[in-house]
């Protein structure tokens, strides 16, 4: 190899990406003294990473493939901007030989491996020919080329169900199915192939004996050009939901010392079989007892800030070292951990829906201060858009602590004080998950969320007292601005009034939206003396004053609570002590009135495309049973029959692209 075409210093860096993971290799670069330059769509103009960097450069229309994905684009991106070198981040272009190519015969530094190492290890199903070669354990499959439909099959029967159907390029859950029997097998790969197909443009497959029970297990490596090649640790990554990381931690709680270093080196011997250059991840998994190659990421993961934080390590750093062929700056001996790190990635999604990506602007935007021990890595920003054409992953909390328990409190603090409002996050479901005992007992495996569901996302507790009143205040607050009442004024000062008392009743449903939840009523009295507030039988003398985090202090009989609260039109969130809650003011003047879709009515849930269908008009059709397929954000969404009935219309076709709220199909109730 000849390391100066691939390896040398450059000043100009061009990131090859968006969201976080951008803003995290511009914070590292800019820090370095390097120019940074972003790439972005037309659904991007205004992103962060547009923002942070020194320049940006329009690639194309929103769609994936016409920008961000559109390999001669992003290079011209390059040329046009002056960058000497490309870092790719995760996802998107970041394990695409041609791409890494292509940046070689353009001139450009690609800050990870060359195509060749590539080629050898980004393959699931090459990696593993290699690694059966070299000795690591793998677990039994079949990754060969052939893919036709008899192939496969026969592959899946020898193996033996349950089998697990995997793309062979690519990650993070997409093009991956779990198939229990033959029966299911053939529309399993079909709608595998077409995911993987849409997410890195290649739709090979293998198939894999599914582990029962099984623990993700993963190492961070890194080499130099110089012959050098290092682990960093394991990270644990069971707590999974569709085969997609959701928590993830460092080092793992499963392994002693001895297993620590034994899969250590089984990951140094991977990445040795191709003298790898640059960051990685060997991914294994376990079945309690042995662990087994899964196959190796060539490139940086979303989780590596758990690693930086027990190595004290800048992983990006010694990515931009490495592509300028310097010499990794330690040996592995003078490499050591040093607490426990736990991370968890903050999506725009409704678990009470199935996790459907949730896109909007984001109206509020709030994260606790980072400290020693806590770190925000974001990718959006208040009054930022999240669209359904990318991934829909706001950020990630991180939190260090020098033991696993005090990690685990100081994430679950660092979520409960994050707020995000415009769009429905994951965040309430993030906390009951990390807090979970079995959680906290490190008693999981890969499937716990499933299982678990109805208890990590339960619906929200009935507002008690303290956030009836704190609702009642703040939407006083919120009219006192509106009205722009000086502050010396009588009427600030808690329902002040020269003569008599007067009342207001203000009634709230529990949840988003006028159809939510039975009423609760809460009636203010103000006029002279003391303003209280009347929950059924029980009356509160009460003040309120906002403070400076734009939430307000509330003091019921004499007990003062923070309240942290957003108002959308009769929308409420409040945080209090007790946890986050929305409600719905059915204000009596306000016109609460709502258009109602009927439930004989299958609507898309968000802007996506139509990829299949899955019934015929006139078909008869069970509860639950498939309709059509749609893929939003990358990701497909199956939707299904509410009731058992006829399929009366379909009002759309493979390949639409629909927007949120569009009819698709018609059902006719069965009678009775």
């Amino acid at each position: 190899m000849d390391r100066s075409k691939h390896f040398r210093r450059f000043r100009t860096l061009l990131i090859a990406n968006r969201g976080e993971i951008a803003c995290r290799v511009i914070r590292t670069a800019k820090a370095m003294g390097l120019r940074t330059v972003a790439v972005y769509s037309d659904a991007d103009r205004d992103a962060m990473h547009v923002a942070m960097a020194d320049e940006a450069v329009l690639l194309g229309p929103a769609r994936a493939r016409d920008s961000y994905l559109n390999i001669a684009r992003v290079i011209e991106a390059a040329r046009q901007s002056g960058a000497q070198a490309v870092h790719p981040g995760y996802g998107f272009l970041s394990e695409n030989t041609e791409f890494a190519q292509a940046c070689l015969d353009a001139g450009l530094v690609f800050v990870g491996p060359t195509a060749e190492m590539m080629t050898a290890m980004g393959s699931k199903s090459g990696s593993k020919a290699l690694m059966e070669k070299a000795g690591v354990p793998l677990v039994p499959g079949y990754h060969g080329e052939a893919q036709d439909e008899t192939t496969l099959a026969n592959a899946a029967d020898k193996i033996g169900f349950p089998v697990l159907v995997k793309a062979s390029a690519g990650g993070g859950g997409r093009g991956m199915r779990a198939v229990n029997s033959a029966g299911d097998l053939a529309a399993a790969i079909v709608s595998a192939k077409r995911e993987a197909k849409a997410a890195f443009g290649d739709d090979r497959m293998l198939i894999e004996k599914f582990v029962q029970n099984p623990r993700h297990i993963e190492v961070q490596i890194i080499g130099d050009s110089h012959g050098n090649l290092l682990s960093l640790f394991e990270r644990e990554c069971t707590l999974q939901r569709r085969h997609q990381k959701v928590i993830e931690e460092a080092p793992s709680p499963t392994l002693n010392a001895t297993q620590r270093e034994v899969v250590c080196a089984a990951a140094r011997k991977a990445a040795g079989a191709v003298n790898y250059v640059g960051a990685g991840t060997i991914e294994f998994v376990s079945d309690g007892k042995d662990v087994f190659f899964i196959e190796m990421n060539t490139r940086l993961q979303v989780e590596h800030p758990v690693t930086e934080l027990i190595t004290g390590i800048d992983l990006v750093e010694w990515q931009l070292r490495v592509a300028f062929g310097e010499k990794l700056p330690l040996t592995q001996d003078q490499i050591t951990l040093n607490g426990h790190a736990i991370e968890a990635r903050v999506y725009a999604e409704n678990p009470h829906k199935n996790f459907m990506p949730s896109v909007g602007r984001i109206r509020t935007w709030h994260t606790p201060e980072p400290s020693s021990g806590l770190r925000i890595d974001a990718g959006y920003r208040e009054g930022d858009a999240v669209s359904p054409h990318y991934d829909a992953m706001l950020a990630k909390v991180i939190a260090w602590a020098p033991t696993r328990e005090a990690a685990i409190e100081r994430l679950n603090r660092g979520l409960e004080e994050t707020d995000v409002r415009g769009v429905v996050t994951n965040i309430p479901f993030l906390s009951a998950l990390v807090t979970h005992p079995d959680v906290r007992a490190n008693a999981i495996d890969t499937g716990f969320i499933e299982r678990e569901l109805k208890t990590l996302a339960p619906p929200s507790p009935p507002s008690g007292d303290l956030e009836l009143c704190a609702a009642v205040a703040g939407i006083l607050i919120e009219e006192a601005k509106v009205t722009k009442t000086e502050a010396s004024s009588p009427w600030r000062t808690a329902g002040w009034m020269p003569v008599g008392r007067r009342q207001r009743r203000f009634v709230f449903r529990h949840g988003q939206g006028a159809e939510h939840g039975a009423e609760q009523e809460a009636c203010l009295h103000y006029g002279n003396g003391p303003a209280t507030i009347s929950i059924d039988e029980r009356e509160f003398v009460f003040t309120s004053a906002p403070t400076l985090d734009g939430g307000f202090d509330l003091t019921l009989d004499g007990m003062k609570s923070h309240i942290v609260a957003v108002i959308e039109g009769h929308e409420l969130y409040l945080r209090t002590r007790n946890g986050r809650f929305d409600l719905h003011w059915v204000d009596p003047f306000g016109g609460d009135d709502e258009e109602q879709v009927g439930e004989d009515k299958i609507v898309a849930p968000l802007p996506g495309t139509v990829v299949a269908l899955l019934a015929e008009i006139g078909a008869k059709l069970e509860k639950g049973a498939p309709i059509l397929t749609l893929e939003v954000m990358k990701m497909e969404q199956t939707l299904r029959a509410p009731f058992a009935g006829v399929l009366k219309v379909i009002k759309c076709k493979v390949g639409d692209i629909v927007q949120e709220g569009v009819e698709l199909a018609e059902i006719e109730p069965a009678a009775g």
